[in-house]
């Protein structure tokens, strides 16, 4: 479980960096194909933000598309990688889980706002009575996780909410939940997730078997609203902001749950950053990021 929780944080402070990437044209690596940029029709800032060198990573679809989704695999080398890495031996689970997912797009059609503001919401109790709700929502962007409510909190983390990662044992069953505004992302660690990502939306029987807990046994959302995770950004929230060895050892099964006990905790704490260039003024609110692995 820690490993998961470990892994859907980071995924989420990396689409954070790919949407700034989209927003803001930044590419180092040389240029996006071009059914990438057809798919990203967001209008670009004029200008670089000011922390323009922590943008280092592709500018790609962070959602898959099932049009695309095995040329997008065969580019970024995610059919190498087994999940949640990549697609290797799961492209099927993918296919029929997108087959039934009619969107793919990061934001409706009329939405082409530019230089959009994104935050990133943790699930700590650090938030409680801090009262940054309306800060919170004056963003363009939130991005929360797994079922951290907002429901009888908003006061405290806000009301809105437009992208919220979660995996099968983690997604809101409470109909009360449900944002018809919200655009809900499944990050799969295991073809078991897009198998009941698939039996959801087919109307089939799921079954508790191979998850750590009871998986959400009824869907509240849409499927317009449902994405699907490259998982080329777990990779690269693994191999880039966790550090974790490319290879393991022999005596090592390859997954998520590592040790931690030479490690007892994380704490990324609230911070305020506000960062002026080139005329502009740019916040960005980290807020409450806090994870037990204890």
């Amino acid at each position: 479980m820690r490993g998961y929780l470990l892994a859907i944080f980071l995924s989420a402070v990396f689409l954070y960096y790919v949407l700034h990437c989209i927003l803001w044209r930044t590419n180092d690596y040389g240029v996006t194909p071009m059914e990438m940029k057809q798919r990203n029709k967001i209008r670009s800032c004029l200008s670089k933000p000011a922390f323009a060198s922590l943008l280092r990573y592709h500018q790609f679809h962070p959602f898959l598309c099932a049009a695309n989704f095995k040329n997008t695999a065969s580019f970024y080398g995610s059919d190498k990688f087994d999940l949640p890495y990549g697609m290797k031996a799961s492209a099927t689970h993918f296919r029929l889980a997108l087959w039934k997912l009619p969107n793919c797009d990061i934001f409706d059609e009329f939405d082409n706002v530019p230089c959009k503001k994104c935050v990133v919401v943790g699930n700590g109790g650090i938030l409680k009575n801090k009262t940054l709700g309306e800060k919170i929502d004056s963003y363009d962007v939130i991005i929360r996780m797994n079922n951290g409510p907002v429901l009888g909190h908003e006061e405290e983390v806000g009301r809105r909410t437009t992208f919220r990662l979660f995996y099968p044992e983690s997604v809101f069953s409470d109909p009360n939940h449900n944002d018809p505004n919200t655009t809900v992302i499944l990050t799969a660690f295991k073809p078991l997730d897009l198998k009941w990502l698939w039996e959801l939306l087919t109307g089939g029987k799921i079954s508790p078997n191979g998850f750590w807990k009871e998986p959400a046994l009824n869907l509240i959302y849409k499927p317009y609203q449902i994405r699907i995770l490259d998982p080329y950004i777990t990779r690269m929230a693994a191999y880039e902001l966790l550090h974790f060895p490319k290879v393991f050892p022999k005596n090592q099964e390859r997954h998520l749950e590592m040790d931690f006990r030479s490690q007892k905790s994380i704490n990324i704490k609230s911070c305020l950053a506000n960062f002026e260039g080139k005329g502009q003024l740019l916040n960005v609110y980290f807020v409450n990021f806090q994870l037990l692995l204890s």
